[in-house]
């Protein structure tokens, strides 16, 4: 595993936008930083959402995690940033072919929580009008199950797989982010893809949610920092789980990789079509 994340320390290390530079922590969906609440003030009333110009409409497709704080371990040992990683230059790439060529990577290092505000700040500094936060999902570790791959004890949880999508409405533009959501969750959808559903169960105690769409698998979660704090529409997907054996496999697959590509620029070219 060390060799693999000084692989992908150095990809990093080439990729880093310097106008935005920043990720998020935790054991995936099971350990999202929870935004602090800070003194009270007079709420500000929502800015109006952008109209979309795919030219200079400006994406913003953050990679989830740092090689420093990288999330989630896989079943098979590998970290969730990797995943985060090739995914969202997958998706940045699929954004630029389409004509959203405003289009950029946000990827940072550090620890967790100062990378966190890094990013958001990075996001809103560079006038973002949309970010998309990029994750591989877990489980909380009390349904973790053991197993021994490649000579090294491992931990893997078969119950569960699909993706999933996250809002807040605590971001001012909460609307348009569910919007946004329930286009990617249709057209992963119509790709054959399944959503998780276990966030509605009690057996995930505090990581449990709001289903706002039973149908796309779209969840409310205001604790999320990039999603609260960002002041453009924002919108998290869990691509899949990287905790389900099987489910890893898939989502190491280039297949699995472009069809959730091409499933979230058709959305994007859907929404931008509609403002």
């Amino acid at each position: 595993m060390g060799q693999l994340r000084s692989i992908i320390a150095g990809l990093v290390a080439s990729t880093l936008l310097s106008p935005l530079a920043p990720v998020e922590r935790g054991h995936a969906a099971a350990a999202r930083t929870m935004a602090k609440p800070g003194p009270k003030s007079k709420p500000k009333p929502p800015a109006p959402s952008a109209r979309c110009e795919m030219p200079k409409f400006r994406i913003v497709v953050d990679v989830g995690h740092t090689p420093d704080s990288y999330g989630a371990l896989s079943a098979r040992n590998d970290p969730e940033f990797g995943f985060n990683f090739r995914l969202g230059t997958l998706i940045t790439a699929k954004l630029r072919d389409q004509g959203f060529a405003a289009t950029r990577l946000l990827v940072t290092d550090g620890k967790a929580r100062p990378s966190l505000f890094k990013r958001v700040s990075a996001a809103n500094d560079g006038r973002a009008d949309l970010l998309l936060s990029i994750h591989h999902d877990s489980v909380p570790d009390k349904l973790l199950e053991t197993w021994e791959f490649d000579g090294a004890m491992s931990y893997f949880s078969d119950r569960f797989s699909g993706h999933s999508l996250f809002v807040s409405e605590r971001n001012s533009h909460f609307a348009t982010s569910l919007l946004l959501a329930r286009m990617i969750g249709r057209q992963l959808k119509e790709q054959g893809l399944h959503y998780a559903s276990q966030y509605t169960l009690p057996v995930m105690g505090r990581y449990r949610r709001q289903l706002l769409d039973k149908d796309l698998g779209v969840y409310r979660y205001d604790g999320l920092v990039v999603l609260s704090r960002t002041r453009s529409a924002a919108v998290l997907l869990e691509a899949g789980s990287i905790i389900n054996r099987d489910e890893e496999m898939a989502m190491n697959s280039l297949e699995r990789q472009e069809l959730i590509a091409g499933a979230v620029a058709a959305a994007m070219a859907e929404f931008c079509g509609r403002r």
